[in-house]
């Protein structure tokens, strides 16, 4: 069984850029199941602060691997080398 993945997304309400990462996300999660956080940007101020209108911001396993966009090839690829580690 490999470890566990986390997957956070850094976000906000009505972000199509977000909401486009997520579809992404959620395709290759069908796959290679993992553990998806999305955390609204909004809720928190400081994270208000770290991100702003800097999303969204993806993290595999506490690393940051995308922002603004989700390469759906490179984001696939990352998932699978830990699903297979």
């Amino acid at each position: 069984m490999p470890e566990p993945i986390r997957v956070d997304i850094y976000s906000r309400p009505g972000c199509h850029l977000c909401d486009v990462a997520k579809d992404v996300i959620e395709t290759v999660r069908a796959r290679f199941p993992f553990e998806l956080r999305v955390i609204d940007v909004e809720s928190d101020p400081q994270l208000e602060s770290a991100y702003g209108t800097e999303i969204p911001v993806v993290l595999i396993n506490g690393n940051k691997a995308f922002k603004y966009r989700v390469d759906p090839r490179e984001f696939e690829n990352k998932v699978e080398r830990l699903w297979n580690r």
